[in-house]
């Protein structure tokens, strides 16, 4: 009955989370609501050697399917998520932490880019969010230097997740050049980012 109780817990988080396809939540203006993306595309290293350490973690297949409606109250969740993460963990380079560069590992206190994304996709996933919507995704910084974002899939276009911005933004309305993204189908291959490059020059001219 216990076990039960906590199924049912849980479609009702879900469906808290999620809005039916008829729900009505206006989407933002914007002519390019979500990525296009294109062929398979390198692994980076610090997450092939974060899946040679979490094997179930990168062996998640999905069919291809319909971003999700999220309701308001998925956002809020979506929000809090964001900020409780960019305020409890301390910035810190993988140098200055491991004496070396690109260890993708869930943070204790301190971690780099990719350790935000990491902990935030996890912390979605226990809230009912599909990890085929919480996507690791690869950018460039204005001064050339490499990021890591969370890209959320929703049916209001994709939304970055991002330690450098308490405000979850549409990722239009972002500074990055967009490289690269785990695949929605299958969390251990990535993709390219079609018109990433289209989307910079856009935000530079708003």
């Amino acid at each position: 009955m216990a076990q039960l109780t906590g199924v049912r817990k849980m479609v009702v988080a879900i469906t808290a989370v999620f809005a039916s396809a008829g729900a009505a939540i206006p989407a933002p203006n914007a002519t390019a609501l979500s990525m296009q993306t294109g062929a398979i595309t390198s692994q980076p290293i610090g997450h092939y050697e974060f899946c040679q350490s979490h094997h179930s973690e990168c062996e998640i297949k999905s069919k291809s399917s319909t971003a999700p409606r999220v309701t308001n109250f998925g956002w809020s969740v979506i929000r809090e998520v964001n900020l409780a993460a960019n305020r409890e963990i301390r910035p810190m380079t993988d140098m200055d932490l491991f004496g070396k560069d690109e260890v993708w590992t869930y943070p204790d206190a301190s971690g780099d880019c990719e350790d935000f994304v990491l902990l935030k996709r996890k912390k979605l996933m226990q809230k009912g969010f599909s990890p085929s919507d919480l996507l690791i995704t690869v950018v460039r910084k204005p001064d050339g230097e490499g990021h890591a974002v969370l890209t959320v899939r929703t049916a209001q276009g994709d939304f970055i997740l991002d330690n450098l911005e308490n405000e979850v933004k549409l990722w239009t309305k972002t500074p990055y050049r967009f490289l690269k993204r785990q695949a929605s189908f299958n969390t251990g291959r990535w993709v390219t980012i079609e018109n990433g490059a289209e989307v910079l020059v856009g935000s530079v001219g708003n």
